[in-house]
């Protein structure tokens, strides 16, 4: 994980934030004591497909009732 003091995260933000956008972790503070954290962005389409992977696992037939017509693609 990385460290930024604050005047050097605003002189150089996009550089920062390039850094997170490849999977780096970046805690800014200011006086040594810390403001915030900058974080990669989370892939949620990716984690909620891994949600129900899981849950699938444990699910049972007829847990969840839907319209015989209609498919549900979300585990796709």
């Amino acid at each position: 994980m990385m460290t930024v003091n604050i005047s050097d995260l605003r002189a150089n933000l996009l550089k920062y934030l390039e850094k997170a956008n490849q999977g780096e972790q970046i805690t800014v503070t200011t006086n040594g004591r810390v403001l915030a954290t900058i974080a990669p962005p989370a892939n949620k389409r990716e984690i909620a497909k891994q949600r129900l992977r899981e849950l699938s696992t444990t699910a049972k037939i007829n847990d969840v009732t839907s319209p015989i017509d209609m498919e549900w693609g979300a585990a796709q």
